[in-house]
């Protein structure tokens, strides 16, 4: 699986503590769209409604190439997962101060886009501090 599109801000201002990659139902202008690397996932968070988990606030651009027919840039998206994948989801997201959130669009061999999910806590100002000191310490490390 290839990276394309990457939700810089997550791991600045989430704890991430589970992973996921979920398929995505797209219509054919919007995967256009998201091969030309056209969309953002920067605002976007997951939700539950009806029992399903759908994405909101994913940005796609309209695909230019097309003048009539072309999709909604802001809708929701409902995410593929198991059954048992929901339903640790939707306990994690029961508990207090959790959330699910995407973290990165994937394309695969045979040309099918996923999304990574994450289910992150949020972090205070003093824990992003800390964990750019972390980091920065980590880069020294490695440079020597």
């Amino acid at each position: 699986m290839k990276i394309i599109i990457r939700n810089k801000k997550a791991s600045h201002e989430y704890f991430i503590t589970d992973r996921y990659t979920a398929g995505i139902q797209l219509t054919g202008t919007e995967v256009k769209s998201i091969k030309q690397l056209k969309a953002s996932i920067n605002e976007a968070f997951c939700s539950f409604t009806g029992g399903d988990l759908f994405i909101r606030n994913m940005h796609v651009s309209e695909y230019a190439n097309i003048k009539y027919t072309n999709h909604v840039p802001s809708r929701d998206r409902c995410l593929l997962l198991r059954k048992g994948e929901l339903n640790k989801l939707s306990k994690a997201i029961k508990e207090k101060g959790l959330t699910i959130i995407p973290l990165n669009v994937l394309i695969s061999d045979t040309s099918f886009i996923k999304i990574e999910i994450g289910v992150a806590k949020g972090k205070n100002a003093p824990d992003r501090k800390e964990s750019i000191k972390e980091r920065d310490i980590k880069r020294q490390l490695d440079n020597n």
